[in-house]
């Protein structure tokens, strides 16, 4: 004789089949079908720093490597300046959505800056770059315990009042979308910034900081994404990672607006 059993005992069967099948876990520094589809692309393989030099350099800096499968920054406080000058990518870009993740040593400073002008003209990234801060909320000092220092921040000029960095040596996601000066960034998922780039309310915002003194600061349209190589802080050793970095060009975009650096900028 055949018993049959009651319709949604049988669909939590098949409910409690599907549950326990293992998710597929998508490699880092690779790309899905979907995210190909979407128009995304890595600007790190995962296997070298083919695509990124250190800033007003024609190489890497010797400070940064890639560690299973990770860019790394390893430095000493007394390290010359030119090992752990900031990565730059070899592209500039005008309007995009950047992804990447990122972990750290306890009292870390560092960021992921955009909008990088690269002329001798400006000896440092942040003469130009606008920059999306990254910091240990714990101990990062002075950067953890003054407002527009915090990790998501843009540095010196916006705070947001959430607090969604995770601890050291976690990975944390950045989202930085730039669409003709509207900025919105995310970390962890959280939007923690919404502006505009160049407008009046930006320039008062500048008027209110260091930058006010830096000619060159947020006034490019187009430019590098830099990786900063942080200040002399903290313990020397391994103190940085970055994976799963990403880009694509907004729909959007005007024609010509990413441009690939064959040489420095005169």
């Amino acid at each position: 004789m055949t018993v049959k059993r009651p319709l949604w005992i049988a669909l939590t069967a098949l409910i409690a089949v599907g549950s326990s099948a293992p998710a597929q876990v998508q490699p880092p520094n690779t790309l899905s079908a979907h995210e190909k589809q979407q128009g995304w692309r890595l600007l790190f393989n995962g296997r070298n720093l083919d695509g990124w030099h250190s800033y007003l350099q024609k190489q890497p800096g010797s400070d940064w490597s890639v560690v299973d499968g990770a860019i790394q920054l390893s430095k000493t406080n007394q390290d010359p300046p030119a090992n752990y000058a900031d990565l730059v990518t070899d592209q500039q870009f005008a309007n995009f959505d950047l992804k990447l993740e990122w972990k750290a040593r306890p009292c870390i400073d560092s960021g992921v800056m955009f909008y990088v002008h690269e002329s001798p003209q400006y000896p440092d990234t942040y003469d130009t770059g606008v920059e999306m801060q990254i910091a240990d909320r714990t101990c990062t000092v002075p950067d953890s315990h003054i407002a527009k220092e915090h990790s998501g921040d843009i540095f010196d000029v916006i705070s947001d009042s959430g607090d969604w960095v995770k601890p050291a040596g976690e990975w944390n996601s950045f989202e930085i979308l730039a669409n003709h000066g509207h900025l919105r960034l995310f970390q962890n998922g959280h939007e923690v910034i919404n502006t505009h780039l160049w407008d009046a309310h930006w320039q008062h915002l500048i008027a209110g900081t260091k930058f006010v003194h830096m000619p060159g600061y947020s006034k490019y349209h187009i430019g590098h994404i830099s990786l900063q190589g942080t200040e002399p802080k903290g313990e020397p050793g391994d103190k940085l990672w970055f994976r799963n970095i990403m880009i694509r060009t907004l729909p959007d975009d005007k024609p010509g607006a990413e441009k690939t650096a064959g040489t420095l900028n005169p």
